[in-house]
């Protein structure tokens, strides 16, 4: 994270994302695949790490092998041409958006870390157990523990989406895009960004997207995904 300042002098604590050469890969069409969405690529993966299928599919959309790889849900009249480079302003700024990370792993963590347990009396009538969550069951009527009992165990590394973030900032040349407040996840990690599905999209947002070069749409028989989301 870090901060910027705004005219006003505002000070405004932001995430700093980096858009590493995200580019669409393929279609999927309701015609082939039942939904129509757009395939992105970003990272470079070395030749001898992505296997014999993947790099015949990176052939076809005639890009460099990527590290990672999601869909969008997009309209087919937003569908964005095979190689094509989304770029950072392809979110503008005072819009919102939803990030998708996985959070930081914590291990094994007690009931009063992982759930904000209040945890048992300091002082009289409780002996060593301070820190324990408490009853978990009930007696022989049903004489179990249910599924999804709040108790201690492993703590983070989960899929975690953040509602609303708002684009602080953007900068196209150097590829970053700045978010107020933080995002899921651990430094150097991916995060999935999205329109925000709780906020109106602004006027000024481009269509299909902001992007850059593009080298036509993907054979029929390779046909596969391309979206608005980046």
């Amino acid at each position: 994270m870090s901060r910027i300042f705004t005219d006003a002098g505002e000070h405004v604590p932001v995430t700093v994302l980096k858009i590493d050469q995200c580019r669409v890969v393929a279609h999927r069409t309701d015609d082939k695949n039942g939904y129509t969405a757009v395939q992105l690529g970003a990272g470079r993966a070395k030749v001898k790490n992505v296997n014999r299928a993947e790099r015949g599919h990176f052939a076809v959309a005639k890009v460099e092998p990527a590290r990672k790889m999601v869909e969008f849900r997009v309209s087919p009249d937003n569908l964005i041409d095979v190689g094509a480079e989304i770029t950072a302003d392809h979110f503008v700024e005072g819009q919102y958006v939803d990030a998708t990370g996985t959070s930081i792993g914590r291990g094994f963590a007690g009931a009063m870390k992982r759930h904000n347990f209040g945890g048992l009396r300091a002082s009289h009538g409780v002996s060593i157990s301070h820190r324990a969550h408490g009853s978990t069951g009930q007696c022989q009527d049903p004489g179990k523990v249910f599924k999804g009992k709040k108790m201690a165990g492993h703590m983070g590394d989960v899929r975690v989406t953040t509602q609303n973030l708002q684009v602080v900032k953007t900068d196209a040349e150097r590829g970053l895009i700045m978010i107020r407040g933080s995002v899921p996840g651990a430094k150097g990690g991916w995060v999935l960004l999205r329109d925000a599905v709780k906020r109106a999209i602004p006027d000024n947002v481009p269509k299909p997207g902001a992007i850059r070069g593009g080298t036509g749409k993907a054979e029929p028989a390779e046909a596969e995904a391309t979206g608005k989301d980046a």
